[in-house]
């Protein structure tokens, strides 16, 4: 699977512009920070702003960076979602305490989806997906077959946030919040574009990469190739 990226942008509490990717992994890491961290999202108002968890906050910014055009289908991709606003629902239920409708009503996957089409009145289909591990390559599958059912650019964001403390043991990413939003074209496009990448099945010699290199690649405009996410990554450009 070939794709052409249109653009792209990503948030992680220590890195959230491209320049801070470019450096990546020189920055001085503080874990600490990251669990307060927080995009400020000026592009959406402040009533509904207070209202999104961190997950939603994280996803729309790196979507906003990636400025997506109207009316553009979407992918939604999380391996966890919603799921510290779901611990703490079901630790109100344990202290028999009542439940907030807004937490209730933004548990649920594809909160994220469902907040953007609100914000940026995007009307086009959206799809929400998990696949544990695998769950970034996964959403470039789902990337593929709408390209070839209809070419005109989609957007793929991916993001997760850190997990509850009840869970960190059972988990070994990702280790503080991230997100990811690119915007994707079949490589037939007649639009510039920032990279090429191809996906195909993991190469057992391959090196074995994380989501921070093809990042950073991007960023530095650096040619990258390896296994990440059950498939083969190879990023060039031109």
């Amino acid at each position: 699977m070939k794709f052409h990226i249109l653009s792209w942008g990503a948030w992680s509490p220590h890195y959230q512009h491209i320049a801070e990717w470019q450096a990546w992994p020189k920055t001085v890491l503080d874990v600490s920070t990251a669990a307060t961290a927080v995009p400020k999202l000026p592009q959406v108002p402040a009533m509904q702003r207070r209202r999104l968890s961190k997950l939603s906050k994280i996803f729309l910014d790196a979507v906003f960076q990636s400025e997506p055009p109207q009316q553009c289908r979407s992918i939604f991709a999380s391996q966890h979602g919603e799921i510290n606003r779901t611990i703490n629902l079901l630790n109100d239920i344990v202290d028999k305490s009542a439940l907030s409708p807004t937490a209730f009503s933004q548990s649920v996957h594809n909160t994220a989806s469902g907040i953007y089409s609100i914000i940026s009145q995007n009307h086009a289909a959206s799809t929400s997906i998990a696949a544990g591990s695998e769950t970034f390559s996964q959403a470039f599958i789902e990337a593929y077959g709408l390209l070839v059912d209809d070419p005109k650019p989609i957007l793929l964001s991916y993001a997760d946030d850190t997990l509850p403390d009840i869970y960190k043991p059972f988990a070994s990413e990702p280790e503080w919040p991230l997100a990811v939003a690119f915007i994707l074209a079949p490589c037939t496009t007649q639009q510039k574009t920032l990279a090429e990448i191809n996906l195909c099945e993991q190469q057992p010699q391959a090196v074995k990469l994380c989501l921070g290199q093809i990042l950073s690649s991007i960023a530095l405009k650096q040619t990258i190739s390896g296994n990440y996410s059950g498939m083969h990554w190879s990023l060039s450009f031109e």
